[in-house]
């Protein structure tokens, strides 16, 4: 089993390029994603999101408000280290669970936006950066998520940097292109994948 991490900034174009891996045959594991199914309705976790803190951060169709939590956890050191004591054993439990259900041969991508920043590249066997330049990224969020430019600005500059990332990665793809030129790169890289993991 070959296992991808793969990272980018926000912006980056880095879940088009996990869709077009996914397309070729990886298995993707996105924590994000996972984050979200094990605080589901009728889940242990939403259960114990509520029991930590309070009905209040359930929407009235009892599914976790989100944003609410976010507001609760973003402003209080404390209370993100019990919602991540929470939420990261069962994302933890549920990626290792794919991974028994997984062949030797697979190629498994794991999509991690903060690998960088959390130092986790010598957790994987190839560190992928998915890499655009921050002017092309903070338009990208204006259009494609309505974000404020400043607010853009912020977020990129909360994250590692273009640097630091690219200094982390084995094999990089630029998406400063257009979608037929990042098809390509990825086609590349894939093929490249494919022999690393003939070869592991």
């Amino acid at each position: 089993m070959l296992k991808i991490g793969l990272t980018g900034g926000i912006g980056s174009g880095k879940s088009e390029v996990s869709k077009r891996l996914s397309a070729r045959g990886a298995m993707v594991i996105d924590a994000d994603l996972i984050a979200r199914e094990v605080v589901e309705p009728g889940t242990p976790g939403l259960a114990r999101v509520t029991e930590t803190f309070g009905d209040g951060v359930l929407r009235p169709d009892g599914s976790l408000d989100r944003e609410k939590l976010g507001s609760i956890v973003f402003t209080d050191s404390e209370r993100l280290a019990a919602l991540n004591a929470i939420v990261h054993p069962l994302v933890g439990e549920r990626v290792a669970e794919l991974q028994r259900g997984a062949g030797d041969d697979t190629i498994m991508v794991y999509d991690v936006p903060l690998l960088v920043e959390n130092n986790l590249a010598p957790m994987y066997d190839v560190v992928i950066v998915v890499d655009a330049p921050d002017e092309l990224r903070i338009r990208r969020l204006a259009e494609h998520r309505g974000m404020a430019e400043a607010d853009a600005q912020a977020r990129i500059a909360a994250q590692a940097s273009r640097d630091e990332r690219l200094a982390a990665a084995d094999i990089v793809i630029p998406n400063d292109g257009s979608l037929e030129e990042l098809d390509a790169r990825v086609a590349e890289v894939w093929d490249d994948l494919l022999r690393r993991a003939a070869v592991g």
